[in-house]
């Protein structure tokens, strides 16, 4: 057995779900697939796949394999990037993860545009909003709004987002505009709940409690909600910054000064960064500004 052919085969198989898939995208039989990952299987004493009639399943094995396998893979693509053509030209493999709202507005334009100047580049690109593990789950980069933990990761400062006030001009007449912290406490507040938690809005360091009618883990459903007049949201700019351009929402000025959440790239410590990773990184920092052309459209 090549173990390298076959933790190849078996890398293909999982991330595409099917050896008939996995086989067209190494250019080999179907049969010759199969037995690359039986005979590794075999070599490790432990079953990484479940086959059924439908689908494939990877055991509980098979999934801590595959993180460890993806990332064997990417250092030798990394080698061979740095010694060879790939110097200049960006190829294998480049793995993506990124906040849902903010992904799609200002990550997935980013990403299209990379691929379209370097064509020889794969890049899986998964938007969520959970934190998610790079090393376990075979991610190259990460981009995350906002204080970050303590982890062995590498960050670096791409740009920043404020978190702004805002509710339609129609609940504003008939609601009134809070001006201070304490106003709040008799207004229809709309909650971004997060890691179980909800209810905190951000103001210079420190959080103040708010309630109101709706609480969702996700940013868009707040706006959608606040535009139609439902309450105050707090939000970070660069998802209402079309709301506030049309005059579907006002932004709100209090006594308390605005917080600004970093946006950074995480990648894991390595001694050579990949040159996919940095160019990626020099590609977004450079679109995005500092700051972000999304707040200077609001003079922000």
């Amino acid at each position: 057995m090549n173990r390298l052919d076959a933790m190849t085969a078996f890398v293909r198989v999982a991330e595409l779900g099917s050896y008939t898939r996995a086989a067209e995208a190494l250019d080999l039989s179907r049969t010759r697939v199969s037995r690359q990952v039986m005979a590794l299987e075999e070599h490790l004493g432990v079953r990484l796949l479940q086959r059924t009639t439908r689908r494939l399943h990877l055991t509980e094995a098979g999934e801590r394999y595959l993180a460890r396998a993806q990332s064997i893979l990417q250092s030798l693509e990394d080698a061979d990037a740095e010694v060879g053509s790939g110097t200049t030209e960006m190829r294998g493999r480049l793995r993506l993860n990124g906040p849902m709202s903010f992904g799609t507005r200002y990550l997935s334009p980013l990403v299209a545009r990379f691929m379209a100047e370097h064509p020889a580049l794969e890049v899986r690109l998964d938007l969520n909003d959970r934190r998610v593990d790079l090393l376990e789950e075979g991610y190259d980069l990460a981009i995350r709004i906002g204080s970050l933990p303590d982890s062995s990761l590498v960050a670096r400062r791409l740009t920043r987002c404020k978190l702004l006030l805002c509710a339609a001009p129609d609940y504003l007449s008939r609601y009134g505009t809070p001006r201070r912290l304490a106003d709040l406490e008799s207004h229809r507040c709309l909650r971004y709940r997060t890691g179980g938690r909800g209810g905190d809005w951000q103001f210079g360091g420190s959080g103040f409690t708010v309630r109101g009618p709706l609480e969702s883990n996700n940013g868009d459903v707040l706006t959608h909600a606040a535009e139609a007049g439902l309450g105050i949201a707090q939000q970070p700019s660069f998802l209402i910054t079309d709301s506030i351009a049309s005059g579907r929402l006002v932004p709100i000025a209090l006594e308390e000064p605005t917080v600004s959440l970093d946006v950074h790239g995480l990648y894991p410590a390595r001694r050579h960064l990949p040159a996919k990773v940095d160019h990626f990184l020099n590609t977004l920092a450079e679109a995005w500004g500092d700051p972000p052309g999304w707040e200077r459209e609001l003079g922000l």
